[in-house]
């Protein structure tokens, strides 16, 4: 059987709002990159982009689970010898929140240029408010197990 490949006139692109108030980290970036990628959708091929846009909003009222926000500790490098900075997730949270969804996300995508075109597909605020009214965004409401 042949690998079926979705043209570019068969592909649309959905809008979708989430609201991350309350919602496990590592869940909200599942389903974020379910729907960056397309696997919801019948037309999916792992080599073609086909997924949705998503705003996540409230991005500083997102969860995480035990004592993760004290102790799981956020990486980035500068580029330069030496040049490795390390931040817990409690003070990442309050000054970059956005950040902090947005690794999350990138190390479920793929790690290629698939997956930063993506990526790109993402937008995340830390209020309440975005600038994407003018799209029209269906909200997407995550469903989770009570921790």
């Amino acid at each position: 059987m042949r690998t079926y490949t979705p043209k570019p006139g068969d592909v649309t692109k959905n809008w979708y709002v989430i609201d991350a108030t309350d919602v496990v980290l590592g869940r909200l970036a599942t389903q974020v990159a379910t729907l960056l990628r397309g696997k919801h959708k019948p037309t999916f091929a792992p080599h073609v982009d086909n997924g949705d846009f998503v705003i996540v909003i409230n991005a500083d009222k997102v969860a995480l689970t035990g004592s993760k926000r004290e102790n799981k500790i956020a990486y980035r490098h500068s580029g330069y010898p030496g040049g490795l900075k390390a931040t817990n997730y409690a003070e990442l949270l309050a000054r970059f929140p956005e950040r902090a969804v947005e690794k999350a996300v990138r190390g479920m995508l793929p790690k290629n240029t698939l997956g930063r075109a993506q990526l790109s597909k993402l937008k995340v605020y830390a209020g309440a408010e975005h600038p994407h009214s003018a799209q029209k965004p269906q909200t997407f409401e995550i469903t989770q197990v009570a921790q």
